[in-house]
Protein backbone atom coordinates (compact mmCIF):
# COMPACT_ATOMS: atom_id res chain seq x y z
CA UNK A 1 0.00 0.00 0.00
CA UNK A 2 1.76 3.63 -1.09
CA UNK A 3 2.63 5.68 1.98
CA UNK A 4 0.44 8.41 2.41
CA UNK A 5 1.08 11.63 1.90
CA UNK A 6 1.33 14.70 4.57
CA UNK A 7 -1.58 16.61 3.56
CA UNK A 8 0.25 20.02 5.31
CA UNK A 9 3.98 19.26 5.32
CA UNK A 10 5.50 21.67 8.08
CA UNK A 11 9.86 20.11 7.58
CA UNK A 12 11.86 23.06 5.50
CA UNK A 13 15.29 23.47 5.54
CA UNK A 14 16.67 26.52 7.41
CA UNK A 15 20.33 28.37 7.34
CA UNK A 16 20.63 28.64 11.16
CA UNK A 17 23.43 30.63 12.75
CA UNK A 18 24.03 29.81 16.70
CA UNK A 19 26.14 32.13 18.66
CA UNK A 20 27.57 31.58 22.53
CA UNK A 21 29.12 34.23 24.57
CA UNK A 22 32.25 32.49 26.34
CA UNK A 23 32.83 32.99 29.67
CA UNK A 24 29.14 33.99 30.34
CA UNK A 25 28.34 32.23 33.54
CA UNK A 26 31.38 33.52 34.90
CA UNK A 27 29.48 36.93 34.50
CA UNK A 28 27.54 38.70 37.32
CA UNK A 29 24.00 39.05 36.57
CA UNK A 30 24.13 42.83 35.76
CA UNK A 31 26.81 42.04 33.32
CA UNK A 32 25.22 39.16 31.85
CA UNK A 33 22.06 41.43 30.96
CA UNK A 34 24.65 44.25 29.84
CA UNK A 35 26.61 42.04 27.68
CA UNK A 36 23.28 40.82 26.30
CA UNK A 37 22.02 43.87 25.54
CA UNK A 38 24.91 44.77 24.11
CA UNK A 39 25.50 41.55 21.86
CA UNK A 40 21.35 42.48 21.33
CA UNK A 41 22.28 46.05 19.47
CA UNK A 42 25.29 44.90 16.82
CA UNK A 43 23.15 41.95 15.51
CA UNK A 44 19.99 44.22 15.10
CA UNK A 45 22.43 46.45 13.68
CA UNK A 46 23.62 43.74 11.19
CA UNK A 47 22.77 44.26 7.22
CA UNK A 48 21.89 40.54 6.86
CA UNK A 49 19.34 40.84 10.10
CA UNK A 50 17.98 43.87 8.71
CA UNK A 51 17.52 42.54 5.09
CA UNK A 52 15.80 39.40 6.48
CA UNK A 53 13.92 40.69 9.28
CA UNK A 54 12.35 43.31 6.66
CA UNK A 55 11.75 39.96 3.90
CA UNK A 56 10.06 37.72 7.10
CA UNK A 57 12.47 35.42 6.78
CA UNK A 58 14.14 35.26 10.20
CA UNK A 59 13.57 33.74 12.95
CA UNK A 60 15.67 35.16 16.51
CA UNK A 61 15.91 32.60 19.06
CA UNK A 62 17.09 33.47 22.79
CA UNK A 63 19.06 31.08 24.05
CA UNK A 64 20.25 32.20 27.13
CA UNK A 65 23.72 32.96 26.76
CA UNK A 66 23.39 33.70 23.26
CA UNK A 67 20.94 33.20 20.42
CA UNK A 68 20.28 31.44 17.32
CA UNK A 69 19.69 33.41 14.31
CA UNK A 70 16.86 31.47 11.49
CA UNK A 71 17.52 32.09 7.88
CA UNK A 72 14.99 30.53 4.97
CA UNK A 73 16.63 31.82 2.31
CA UNK A 74 20.21 30.86 1.41
CA UNK A 75 23.18 29.30 3.56
CA UNK A 76 25.18 32.72 2.79
CA UNK A 77 22.48 34.37 5.04
CA UNK A 78 23.55 33.13 8.40
CA UNK A 79 27.53 33.26 7.06
CA UNK A 80 27.69 36.62 5.89
CA UNK A 81 25.36 37.48 9.40
CA UNK A 82 28.36 36.01 11.10
CA UNK A 83 31.17 38.02 9.29
CA UNK A 84 29.06 41.52 9.78
CA UNK A 85 28.49 40.59 13.63
CA UNK A 86 32.50 39.55 14.13
CA UNK A 87 32.92 43.21 12.37
CA UNK A 88 30.97 44.81 14.89
CA UNK A 89 32.36 42.76 18.06
CA UNK A 90 36.36 44.78 17.28
CA UNK A 91 34.78 47.83 19.10
CA UNK A 92 33.62 45.50 22.01
CA UNK A 93 36.44 43.40 22.63
CA UNK A 94 34.98 42.77 26.17
CA UNK A 95 32.26 40.16 23.92
CA UNK A 96 33.65 36.74 22.90
CA UNK A 97 31.47 34.89 20.76
CA UNK A 98 31.68 31.32 18.77
CA UNK A 99 29.39 30.83 16.40
CA UNK A 100 28.76 27.74 14.42
CA UNK A 101 26.36 27.58 11.11
CA UNK A 102 24.51 24.53 9.71
CA UNK A 103 21.93 24.27 7.23
CA UNK A 104 19.15 21.14 7.76
CA UNK A 105 15.78 20.51 8.39
CA UNK A 106 13.39 22.68 11.15
CA UNK A 107 9.61 22.25 12.09
CA UNK A 108 8.58 25.51 13.45
CA UNK A 109 6.47 25.83 16.17
CA UNK A 110 5.32 27.85 18.73
CA UNK A 111 6.69 27.95 22.30
CA UNK A 112 5.27 27.82 26.21
CA UNK A 113 5.09 32.17 25.43
CA UNK A 114 3.14 31.18 22.03
CA UNK A 115 6.17 33.05 19.91
CA UNK A 116 7.71 31.10 17.09
CA UNK A 117 10.44 28.75 17.68
CA UNK A 118 12.10 26.07 15.50
CA UNK A 119 12.52 21.96 16.34
CA UNK A 120 14.70 20.10 14.16
CA UNK A 121 17.89 19.05 12.72
CA UNK A 122 18.83 22.10 11.50
CA UNK A 123 19.12 24.10 15.05
CA UNK A 124 20.24 20.82 17.06
CA UNK A 125 23.23 20.63 14.63
CA UNK A 126 24.09 24.10 14.54
CA UNK A 127 24.69 24.34 18.21
CA UNK A 128 26.73 21.35 17.92
CA UNK A 129 29.19 22.93 15.23
CA UNK A 130 29.06 26.16 17.35
CA UNK A 131 30.40 23.50 20.40
CA UNK A 132 33.42 22.89 18.36
CA UNK A 133 35.13 26.04 18.50
CA UNK A 134 36.61 28.64 20.91
CA UNK A 135 36.16 32.25 21.39
CA UNK A 136 36.21 34.30 17.86
CA UNK A 137 35.71 30.99 15.83
CA UNK A 138 33.14 30.66 13.24
CA UNK A 139 32.44 27.13 12.17
CA UNK A 140 30.60 26.12 9.98
CA UNK A 141 29.27 22.42 9.32
CA UNK A 142 30.74 20.26 5.71
CA UNK A 143 27.44 21.02 4.25
CA UNK A 144 27.44 24.14 4.58
CA UNK A 145 31.34 24.29 3.18
CA UNK A 146 30.46 22.72 0.30
CA UNK A 147 27.40 24.75 -0.92
CA UNK A 148 29.66 28.52 0.07
CA UNK A 149 32.70 26.25 -2.13
CA UNK A 150 31.18 27.12 -4.84
CA UNK A 151 31.44 30.52 -4.91
CA UNK A 152 34.59 32.50 -5.60
CA UNK A 153 33.98 34.96 -2.68
CA UNK A 154 33.81 31.93 0.44
CA UNK A 155 36.43 29.39 -1.03
CA UNK A 156 38.95 31.68 0.71
CA UNK A 157 38.27 31.62 3.59
CA UNK A 158 36.97 27.96 3.97
CA UNK A 159 39.50 25.87 6.18
CA UNK A 160 38.93 22.25 6.42
CA UNK A 161 39.55 20.59 10.05
CA UNK A 162 37.99 17.10 9.48
CA UNK A 163 35.47 15.50 11.48
CA UNK A 164 35.11 15.20 14.82
CA UNK A 165 32.72 13.40 17.34
CA UNK A 166 30.03 15.19 18.95
CA UNK A 167 26.82 14.53 20.64
CA UNK A 168 25.66 10.51 21.18
CA UNK A 169 28.98 9.50 19.12
CA UNK A 170 27.73 11.28 16.04
CA UNK A 171 30.57 12.20 13.63
CA UNK A 172 30.14 16.02 11.96
CA UNK A 173 32.70 17.28 9.77
CA UNK A 174 33.68 20.75 10.73
CA UNK A 175 35.83 23.67 8.58
CA UNK A 176 36.71 26.69 9.98
CA UNK A 177 35.94 30.63 8.32
CA UNK A 178 37.87 33.25 8.65
CA UNK A 179 39.87 36.09 7.24
CA UNK A 180 42.73 38.09 7.50
CA UNK A 181 40.54 40.12 9.51
CA UNK A 182 37.96 38.40 10.73
CA UNK A 183 37.84 34.59 12.55
CA UNK A 184 39.82 32.97 14.53
CA UNK A 185 42.34 30.75 12.50
CA UNK A 186 43.67 29.36 15.23
CA UNK A 187 42.64 25.37 15.60
CA UNK A 188 40.04 24.53 18.07
CA UNK A 189 40.46 22.71 21.15
CA UNK A 190 38.00 20.69 20.49
CA UNK A 191 40.50 19.71 17.45
CA UNK A 192 43.44 19.13 19.73
CA UNK A 193 43.45 15.64 19.74
CA UNK A 194 42.43 13.03 17.46
CA UNK A 195 40.75 13.89 14.83
CA UNK A 196 39.48 12.64 10.86
CA UNK A 197 40.44 13.78 7.92
CA UNK A 198 37.32 14.60 5.61
CA UNK A 199 38.90 11.92 3.68
CA UNK A 200 38.50 9.27 6.52
CA UNK A 201 42.17 9.17 7.71
CA UNK A 202 43.20 10.16 10.72
CA UNK A 203 44.74 13.41 11.93
CA UNK A 204 46.54 15.11 15.21
CA UNK A 205 46.75 18.51 15.64
CA UNK A 206 47.51 20.66 18.63
CA UNK A 207 46.58 23.83 19.92
CA UNK A 208 48.05 26.57 22.53
CA UNK A 209 43.96 27.74 23.03
CA UNK A 210 42.24 27.69 25.83
CA UNK A 211 39.30 24.88 26.45
CA UNK A 212 35.85 26.63 25.75
CA UNK A 213 34.09 28.62 28.21
CA UNK A 214 30.70 28.33 29.26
Amino acid sequence: MPAKLKSDPHLEIAHVLFIDVVGYSKLLVNEQRALIEQLNQIVRKTPQVRKSDAAGKLIRIPAGDGMALVFFQTPEEPVQCAMEIARGLRNHPQIQLRMGVHSGPVDQIKDVNDRTNVAGAGINIAQRVMSCGDAGHILVSKRVADDLAQDRLWQPLLHDLGQVEVKHGAKLGIVNLYSSELGNSQLPQKFAGETTNSDGKSARGTSDADAPEK
